[in-house]
């Protein structure tokens, strides 16, 4: 910590605790009160039940939590190989055209999701590339919206490696191929593992543009939160939305894992 006095630490920790309190912690402490409640009329939530989490853990809700897992799946490592291409395509190019570069992939992420739905529906609706009403619309707008994350990761990653490791097994004969896959992508491990986590954790969470695609037989779990709640099941809602929260933090634990090894090696 930057503070060094015993006071000021005391004083930082306080302000820490007074914003993270009522911004971040408390929402998320009253999601999960609410998800073990049957009613809520007071200060506090009153009927404790555990039936809620009993439905969040199968049939519907358990098909959409697996579908949630199957979409971010492939829409991260859609993203984390296009991004890292693109990534490492725009360390060659000038000035202007890695700006051009930059702005293209931060577009989609420059306006609303829903419009990006709304455009991935559009041009996906008529032949020749037909995938309105399929999973694989879904996939694609979530790739989309989350590339453009991995692209600025490994792209600040790019910008910090040393030179040196590349030049020396170039002098040493390896060849183009052997330096990337040997030497540059090992260093940008960690990167990409982060890369990987932060994809899969907003493809988890996204809503606005699935809203817009999704088929009836490939629900991800966000959309019936939003089912739930809007047809005033708020306490079912919340635990589900628990379930949602409880597995995308274990994914992200894993993925924290093979950063740290990848890293250390």
């Amino acid at each position: 910590m930057l503070v060094h006095s015993r006071a000021g630490r005391r004083a930082a920790w306080a302000v820490f605790a007074v914003l993270f309190l009522p911004l971040f912690a408390l929402p998320l402490l009253v999601v999960v009160a609410a998800s073990f409640a049957t009613h809520w009329s007071g200060a506090f939530p009153s009927g404790p039940t555990t039936g809620h989490y009993a439905a969040a853990v199968r049939g519907e809700s358990l098909q959409a939590l697996t579908t949630s897992l199957a979409t971010a799946l492939a829409a991260s490592l859609l993203a984390l190989t296009v991004g890292t291409w693109a990534a490492l395509a725009a360390a060659g190019l000038g000035r202007r055209g890695k700006r051009s570069l930059d702005a293209l992939f931060m577009l989609p992420v420059a306006v609303p999701s829903v419009v990006v739905g709304l455009a991935v529906l559009v041009a996906f609706s008529t032949p020749p590339l037909l995938l309105n009403g399929t999973s694989s619309i879904v996939i694609l707008a979530h790739t989309i919206l989350v590339t453009a994350f991995a692209y600025q990761s490994v792209s600040a990653a790019i910008l910090r490696l040393d030179p040196a490791y590349e030049q020396a097994a170039a002098s040493l004969g390896a060849g183009p191929a052997y330096v990337l896959f040997q030497v540059r992508l090992p260093l940008l491990l960690p990167s990409l593992t982060a890369a990987a986590g932060l994809c899969f954790a907003l493809s988890m969470g996204e809503l606005s543009a699935t809203v817009m695609l999704y088929p009836p037989d490939w629900t991800p779990l966000p959309v019936r939160i939003f089912a739930a709640t809007d047809r005033g099941s708020l306490f079912s809602g919340s635990a589900v939305a628990v379930v949602l929260m409880t597995t995308t933090l274990l994914v992200l634990l894993a993925v924290s894992r093979i950063r740290t090894k990848a890293a250390y090696r």
